[in-house]
């Protein structure tokens, strides 16, 4: 009798395993969808330690399994350690996630359909990872197709249209990149692109802006140049909406996290519940 109990224990924790097992892969596809994003090519900001996290719990939960359905003590005993230690590592992240992407840089300009953004916005901590990197992350934009694609598949013959259009409709390849919501996008193109409202510059074309009517309302205005390889990528604009754009996908991330994090945390107490049952 009490064999079969432990029996029917132990395949509930096998089953449990397999739960938290299946739990694993939403984590590895948050971090393959991080890691996929085109801003993340030039930041490199933690482009894999979700994927390594999510194959990890998944190997605990796979090593759960096996010890529970096959009767290895020695491998449940590494499954409960390693998977502990996990989810504290896992809420961790998630906490972090939260805290750094919390300020909001980004403000809506009267008559404009985009948002812009102030670097001062961001945390500290956001700030100072892309100041620390920006020569590097400057190459890589200026070398993208970040600017090149504005207006390239739908051209704008009046400054009307431009302000009146979505950055991110601007081009079908580039949407791709950077947003599956066009009203919640945040998008480099418009702080790196032309230069910011406030500087009062006359629209030409996406990329040509002349004749500033308030050249010195922004450092930013003296560091706009309508050469292909300058625009705004040294200005603080720039780097502000390079942070909003890993700002939104962060916090996109961090709610699958946050769910696979509860789910985990739910089947570790039932396995134990259940191992401690089949023991005594």
């Amino acid at each position: 009798m009490a064999t079969a109990r432990n029996a029917s224990h132990g395949s509930t924790t096998a089953l449990l395993n397999f739960v938290a097992l299946l739990c694993s892969i939403p984590v590895i596809g948050a971090g393959i969808w991080l890691s996929s994003k085109q801003d993340n090519e030039c930041v490199h900001l933690a482009r894999w330690p979700v994927v390594i996290l999510g194959v990890l719990l998944l190997l605990a939960s796979l090593a759960g399994f096996v010890g529970a359905y096959w009767n290895r003590p020695a491998l449940l005993a590494a499954y409960f350690s390693c998977m502990a230690a996990l989810i504290v590592i896992l809420f961790s992240l998630v906490a972090f996630a939260y805290a750094v992407t919390a300020p909001d840089g980004s403000y809506a300009v009267p008559g404009r359909a985009y948002r812009e953004y102030r670097l001062a916005g961001y945390s500290d901590w956001l700030r100072h990872y892309a100041l620390a990197r920006w020569p590097e992350i400057r190459l890589c934009l200026s070398a993208s197709e970040l600017c090149r694609e504005i207006g390239r598949d739908r051209p704008y013959l009046t400054a009307y249209q431009f302000f009146h259009t979505e950055l991110s409709l601007s081009s079908p390849s580039f949407g791709k990149y950077f947003c599956f919501e066009v009203e919640v996008c945040y998008l480099p193109q418009s702080g790196c692109c032309k230069p910011p409202a406030v500087c009062g510059y006359e629209y030409v074309n996406p990329t040509l802006w002349v004749n500033p009517s308030e050249p010195v309302a922004s450092s930013d205005c003296l560091m706009w140049s309508s050469e292909d390889g300058r625009l705004c990528y040294d200005c603080a604009s720039c780097k502000g909406a390079l942070l909003g754009s890993l700002r939104s996908e962060w916090r996109r991330a961090a709610v699958v996290l946050v769910i696979a994090a509860v789910l985990f945390v739910w089947v570790y107490a039932f396995a134990c519940c259940a191992f401690n049952t089949t023991r005594k």
